[in-house]
């Protein structure tokens, strides 16, 4: 079952996880959104600097730190997702619990572990 997911710190540089998570969803014949600070193409996609209002979102993933989140709480919260992933460096137990009471699931999760053991 294919899970839209929107990845929140995409970057077009092949060493960032984001950019392997992107490779890396697209191949698991996931479709996604991406939202970075500048703008590329990344796995046959455009990264937007705009906090779009995507739709049908199952599935956010976190790449970027705590101390840039605070931003994004009320913007995920609106997209309503079913979960929420906070990758390694990312983890924020203010934002998990805001999410919590919105009725969105927070992992603390690597993206590319789930993918790769068919836990995704």
């Amino acid at each position: 079952m294919t899970k839209k997911t929107l990845i929140i710190g995409a970057s077009t540089e092949p060493s960032r996880y984001a950019y392997l998570a992107a490779n890396k969803l697209v191949n698991h014949q996931h479709e996604i959104e991406l939202l970075g600070l500048k703008s590329g193409i990344v796995a046959g996609k455009e990264i937007t600097t705009e906090k779009e209002n995507f739709s049908n979102i199952d599935t956010v993933t976190m790449y970027i730190s705590p101390k840039h989140q605070s931003e994004y709480f009320d913007y995920i919260a609106d997209l309503k997702p079913r979960r929420v992933i906070f990758n390694p460096g990312t983890e924020n137990h203010e934002f998990e619990e805001f999410l919590e009471k919105k009725g969105i699931e927070p992992i603390e999760a690597c993206t590319l572990v789930l993918l790769s053991t068919g836990q995704y």
